[in-house]
């Protein structure tokens, strides 16, 4: 009981020690705001609402990523997912004629079959999570080629378009999505008693499992919950794209990975907060968001946003070792 408690102690302050990231955002966005070349376009409405949008899409996989990175696992498959999600949507909706609820409900069925495959080998077997999701990852991406032929399959419907692509009010519906699901997620891990599970497997399996807890249903559950966010994320890029498309995701989980290790999740588990997530994502939209506006060659922003990812890592492996 004291272990819980003191694991709800850990897990209470939603943006608790996050002030260094805080800063780093501020920073970038101050950098990118001032800078001759962006000034003038950076702090535009139009801009800052499509940041968010660009933002939405991979934070929904990041919060789910951040648990299966506590646990200590990785999951590589998601941006397989987010295309075969895509294309059955688009494929039961433009192929197949039904309506679109039905085409939505497809798509994240696929996210919660691969999501429930993951978590059932991972968790009844001793393969380790970067094997499983590779493997899904790549029936994932060929299932999605295989599908489709390898051409997008174009969807024309308003009332699709309007999940991705539509607002409420002023507000992209992408951002209303995601100010829903982080409070599902922050539900999970600071108020429920499965988010204290998922700290206390991820922190040290073995005195959670002589504690009571059921580590096969934990993990479970978080990939059950990873392949839905990146059913969701896939879905309502279909909708903003008006195609689903097998290509789809390239690079999601790199990204998805980025926004969690920049926000102060310990690869090695046990440490992370939805929180710090948040801010790591919205750093890698704005990164991204003020490379294109200088115009920087894409090639050099997967280098810069490796070198991001390095810095994190570092950052980390420095904590980890002064708290040895």
């Amino acid at each position: 009981m004291n272990n819980e408690n003191s694991i709800g102690q850990k897990v209470s302050g939603v943006f608790k020690n996050k002030i260094g990231i805080l800063i780093a955002l501020i920073a970038l966005i101050a950098f990118f705001a001032f800078l001759p070349s962006t000034s003038n376009v950076f702090l535009t409405s139009n801009n800052v609402l499509n940041i968010l949008r660009q933002a939405s899409t991979n934070l929904y996989v990041a919060l789910a990523m951040t648990m299966v990175i506590i646990l200590g696992g990785i999951d590589l498959s998601v941006g397989s997912i987010i295309a075969l999600s895509g294309v059955i949507t688009g494929g039961l909706v433009a192929y197949n004629g039904f309506p679109v609820y039905v085409g939505v409900i497809g798509g994240l069925v696929v996210g919660l079959v691969f999501g429930a495959f993951n978590g059932l080998v991972i968790s009844k077997t001793t393969i380790p999570a970067f094997i499983v999701t590779l493997a899904t990852m790549n029936i994932g991406r060929g299932l999605a080629y295989i599908y489709t032929g390898g051409a997008p399959i174009r969807i024309v419907s308003d009332e699709f378009n309007f999940i991705g692509a539509g607002y409420i009010g002023s507000i992209p519906t992408p951002v209303i999505y995601l100010i829903v699901l982080i409070i599902v997620a922050m539900y999970i891990m600071n108020r429920s008693k499965m988010g204290r599970h998922i700290y206390a497997v991820g922190g040290n399996p073995q005195a959670a499992k002589f504690s009571g807890i059921s580590n096969a249903k934990v993990v479970f559950f978080v990939h059950v919950f990873s392949g839905l966010m990146a059913a969701i994320s896939g879905v309502v890029l279909a909708s903003r794209m008006f195609s689903g498309q097998p290509t789809a995701g390239e690079g999601a989980e790199m990204d998805a990975i980025a926004a969690v290790v920049v926000g102060g999740t310990s690869m090695s588990g046990g440490r992370g907060t939805i929180g710090g997530t948040i801010i790591g994502g919205l750093i890698i939209a704005v990164l991204n968001n003020g490379l294109n506006l200088m115009n920087v060659n894409s090639f050099w922003q997967l280098v810069v946003k490796g070198v991001v990812i390095l810095v994190a890592v570092y950052v980390d492996y420095i904590r980890n070792r002064k708290g040895k």
